[in-house]
C-alpha cells in the first residue's frame, strides 16, 4: 500500500535542491549588488509606483480607473526603458535587468507591464524568485 510519505505533500513545499542559490541558473550572484531582490521589496515598490499613479491620475483625471491603468503602464514603460528601474524600485534601490535573449529593453519593458497587469503572471514564480512576467520578458529584478 502506498502510503502519504511515499507522495509528498503541498504542504511539504516546492522540491528544494540543496545548496541551490536563487538567481544561479540567470547567471546572478548569491548575495550583495546584483543578486536577486528580496522578495518583500518587490510588492512594496510596486505599491509605491501604484500609488503615485494613483496620486497623479486623482490631481488629472478626477482618478479615473482607466487613467490610472494607462498611467501605470505608461510610466512603466518609460522607466523601465530609459533607466532599468520605477520610479518605486529607485527609492527601494532595485533594477531590472535583461537575463536572456537580446531583444532591446523597450520590448522587454512592454511585455512585462503587460502581462503584470494581467495578475496571474505576476503570482507565478519559478525557484529563482522570479514571476512569470519577468521569465517570458527574459528579466530579473536585482538589488543595488
Amino acid at each position: 500500500m502506498i502510503d502519504r510519505k511515499d507522495l509528498g505533500s503541498w504542504m511539504d513545499g516546492p522540491p528544494v535542491e540543496e545548496g541551490y542559490v536563487k538567481g544561479s541558473s540567470l547567471g546572478l550572484p548569491p548575495q550583495g549588488p546584483g543578486s536577486v531582490a528580496p522578495f518583500w521589496r518587490r510588492p512594496l515598490s510596486l505599491a509605491l509606483d501604484w500609488g503615485l499613479c494613483m496620486l497623479v491620475s486623482a490631481l488629472v483625471f478626477s482618478g479615473d480607473a482607466l487613467a490610472n491603468l494607462v498611467l501605470f503602464f505608461a510610466v512603466n514603460l518609460l522607466f523601465l526603458s530609459l533607466f532599468g528601474a520605477t520610479s518605486g524600485q529607485f527609492v527601494l534601490r532595485l533594477r531590472v535587468l535583461p537575463v536572456s535573449g537580446r531583444s532591446p529593453m523597450v520590448l522587454r519593458a512592454l511585455v512585462r507591464t503587460a502581462l503584470m497587469l494581467l495578475l496571474l503572471p505576476a503570482v507565478v514564480w519559478n525557484r529563482d524568485s522570479q514571476p512569470l512576467h519577468d521569465v517570458v520578458a527574459g528579466t530579473a529584478v536585482v538589488t543595488v
